[in-house]
């Protein structure tokens, strides 16, 4: 073999290992990505110039979190979007009930909340299914699903779609590592919004007592501004597409 030729084919496993890892990299950062995926829709904030932010709570119900929730939600007449947990809605049964009494809509966040890549189908189908029969035995008819920690690659988004479901995202998230105090973690929420945002706030469990006691400081400041917090399905039926 001459000279020639071994640079040749030296050079084309040079750059097949690039692509590949060019590949790889892209693979890596699209669970990631929060509103872009491969399959389905997906939708991370709705384009819209009126004021109009939809206002999402993910895990629980715990009857603690849908204590604190309701009592802000409640006298200020806000309806919001709750993302719940199938395993936490049979420990905590009748959590869910109270929310769509309460007026709010909910969505479904798998049944255990692990992370939803790498698994089989079978698997992303039980943990959409399971829910399902939760949140409609609960009284709920909506068809919004988040994926736990946002993170999805394929498979969750087939079966997602397969189900009827619309994954549905956020633009503007709670910094609980960099904010520890109620007033900058409200600030920081309040300086990120923008018309059509989707907020999401963690308040269901013991360690999130810095979210609700910044939830109420979140609420007067969008007022303050001059937006109306509405549900998801309220942002999707008063906006255009999303981006």
């Amino acid at each position: 073999m001459n000279t020639v030729r071994i640079r040749g084919i030296r050079k084309i496993i040079a750059v097949s290992a690039i692509v590949l890892l060019l590949a790889a990299a892209v693979l890596w950062q699209i669970p990631k990505a929060r509103c872009f995926q491969l399959v389905g829709e997906v939708t991370c904030r709705l384009k819209t110039d009126a004021k109009l932010v939809a206002l999402t709570f993910d895990d629980g119900p715990t009857p603690e979190g849908v204590d604190a929730v309701l009592a802000e939600l409640g006298p200020r007449g806000i309806s919001a979007t709750f993302f719940l947990i199938g395993n936490r809605m049979e420990k905590f049964p009748g959590q869910a009930e109270r929310l769509i009494a309460a007026g709010h809509e909910l969505g479904n966040h798998t049944y255990s909340h692990e992370r939803n890549i790498g698994r089989s189908q079978d698997f992303y189908a039980a943990e959409i299914a399971r829910t399902d029969v939760l949140l409609k035995r609960a009284g709920s008819d909506t068809n919004l699903f988040r994926p736990p920690f946002g993170k999805r690659l394929i498979g969750l988004p087939l079966e997602v779609e397969r189900a009827g479901y619309r994954t549905i995202m956020w633009d503007v998230e709670e910094q609980p590592e960099k904010f520890t105090e109620p007033g900058a973690f409200a600030q920081d929420i309040l300086d990120r919004i923008r018309p059509g945002s989707i907020i999401l706030i963690h308040p269901m469990y013991r360690h999130n007592q810095v979210a609700r006691a910044a939830l109420p400081m979140v609420l007067d400041g969008l007022a303050a501004q001059g937006y109306e917090v509405v549900t998801v399905s309220e942002l999707l039926e008063r906006t255009g597409p999303g981006s």
